[in-house]
């Protein structure tokens, strides 16, 4: 009986403790990579976009504003990536602490060109000044203000209306593909979790150190596989790779269309194919889970490749592992498709 007691109350304190542990939720599946790292044993993050779904453009259903409410701690890039998030924050977790990692400081935010200079990336500024193997101790949590208005038409987001038909604009959110920033990131992400669960700040320092670690040999790894990679050799989907780009000096020629939601017009097609005919580009790429249409019109009749790519993580299984496996699958599909 006394054993039976001992190992009932032990069940009970184990129990207690994992409550203890805060509801995360995390935008997309590379950020619930990170957090999920960060966390380790503790418990695991929630998602609210599919691994692969569209993280600009997205309805609420039940289920995700339940997701919401429960939430005692909400990682997301930010209002830049999904903008139709941004309300139900407010409305449906107003006492989460609510981690926006594009205000995080220590990562160089990326700007996208001018709406109509699209045609290539040779122009982007060079971010040297990213510290590669720096170490960011001193990431303060930095919660989001919800001050602000933003007009989102309709309570289901189904229109956006705002959003749609529209080439990307200012700030670049992409930068989880960069993993210099998802360094920065993960000390932000430490710190949030840390604020908010002090009792198991030892093991969030730790998973966070060791996450930092990987990203580390993930990044020397990177730039050893894409070093034979031709500068201005293929075509990306659509202009969001632009930090992976700058971080292993690989750039594109362009992309294929500025934005998922805005299909390239017929002056732009003529353009992109002359330059996949003239020899100069050897791959243009397609998102996974889309049809390989355009890149087929582009390459018919000539020696480039066409190849899938992922910018985040479709068709790949959420979890820790995801982060690297997007990455590492990104350098191997621009080796693949450019060689020649």
């Amino acid at each position: 009986m006394l054993r039976l007691t001992t190992t009932t109350a032990l069940v009970m304190l184990s129990t207690t403790a994992m409550a203890e542990v805060p509801r995360v939720l995390t935008d997309i599946a590379p950020i619930h990579s990170l957090v999920a790292q960060v966390m380790g044993d503790l418990g695991a993050p929630d998602l609210l976009v599919p691994a692969g779904g569209d993280a600009h453009h997205m309805a609420l259903r039940p289920s995700d504003a339940r997701l919401l409410d429960q939430a005692q701690v909400v990682v997301w890039v930010g209002e830049s990536l999904t903008p139709w998030l941004d309300e139900p924050l407010r409305t449906l977790a107003p006492t989460a602490a609510t981690l926006t990692l594009q205000e995080v400081a220590g990562w160089t935010p990326r700007m996208y060109p001018d709406a109509d200079d699209h045609t290539g990336h040779e122009g982007h500024e060079d971010h040297a000044d990213h510290d590669d193997h720096a170490d960011h101790d001193d990431h303060t949590n930095h919660d989001h203000d919800h001050d602000h208005e933003h007009d989102h038409a309709g309570d289901d987001h189904t229109g956006h209306d705002d959003h749609a038909g529209h080439a990307h604009t200012g700030l670049d959110p992409h930068a989880w593909i960069d993993p210099v920033a998802a360094k920065v990131w993960v000390g932000a992400i430490r710190d949030t979790l840390t604020a908010t669960d002090p009792d198991n700040a030892a093991t969030y320092a730790a998973n966070a150190a060791g996450t930092m670690q990987r990203l580390d040999t993930l990044t020397d790894q990177l730039t050893t596989t894409l070093a034979g990679v031709p500068a201005g050799s293929w075509l990306a989907p659509h202009d969001a790779f632009g930090y992976f780009e700058d971080r292993f000096t690989v750039p594109s020629a362009g992309a294929v269309a500025d934005s998922e939601a805005v299909a390239p017009g017929a002056a732009g097609l003529s353009d992109l194919r002359e330059r996949v005919s003239g020899g100069n580009v050897s791959c243009v790429l397609f998102e996974v889970n889309t049809a390989d249409d355009l890149a087929r019109t582009l390459t018919d009749g000539t020696t480039a490749k066409t190849a899938a790519i992922s910018v985040a993580g479709a068709g790949l299984e959420p979890g820790p592992a995801l982060y690297a496996t997007l990455l590492t699958s990104i350098a191997d599909t621009l080796v693949d498709c450019t060689a020649s």
